[in-house]
């Protein structure tokens, strides 16, 4: 499910955009997960839910990601969405339905591709608030997470579709590598402090 990189005036959102080739990505993206992630309420499961298909190269991003969470089997998070089982259009809000019903008060991060200014295609954003999945290619669907993570992976504005279909797979798969180890290494580290901190508490 791609979306328009800009769904709303980033002004109005705290947002971090960097590209993929920065040398400090890994970093940036670090500090900007913990900081996001100093906001979840005590107690309160993290859910990843990661968007698209793999029918399209553009629109792989999403379950290329959580695919390689799931290699983890992290007990830090609960996922949804990967190659083998994406969440894409027709199942999106039951999906969202079944969250809601499993988890008391989760805190979710959504992960989607998205299309962009040709300056700024390979790079990666962390947003708080919640991604429009869709948004790039006309389509309603339900907004997904607290904060979200993009990667743009094309220049949008023009036959989306074929865009899509015409992605290099190199760069999603980059893209998809660093955000799953970044958000990895952000949860450990949160986990790790939440827990020191916890312990000082009693």
């Amino acid at each position: 499910m791609i979306r328009s990189a800009n769904p709303a005036p980033l002004h109005e959102m705290s947002c971090l955009k960097i590209s993929h080739t920065d040398p400090e990505i890994y970093s940036a993206l670090i500090h900007r997960l913990l900081f996001h992630l100093s906001q979840v309420r005590p107690g309160s499961p993290v859910v990843i839910v990661c968007i698209g298909t793999d029918r399209s190269t553009g629109d792989a991003l999403g379950p290329l990601v959580g695919t390689a969470l799931s290699r983890f089997h992290s007990p830090l998070f609960a996922l949804y969405g990967t190659l083998d089982q994406p969440v894409h259009a027709v199942n999106l809000e039951s999906t969202l339905t079944l969250i809601e019903s499993t988890y008391s008060h989760p805190y979710v991060i959504g992960i989607d591709a998205c299309l962009g200014q040709s300056s700024s295609v390979g790079s990666i954003q962390i947003v708080e608030g919640p991604l429009r999945p869709g948004a790039g290619v006309k389509k309603q669907l339900p907004p997904v997470g607290d904060i979200h993570m993009t990667g743009i992976v094309n220049v949008g504005g023009f036959m989306e579709y074929f865009v899509l279909q015409n992605t290099r797979l190199s760069l999603v798969m980059r893209l998809s590598e660093i955000i799953a180890s970044s958000l990895f290494s952000a949860l450990k580290q949160w986990h790790t402090h939440s827990k020191s901190a916890a312990a000082q508490e009693q």
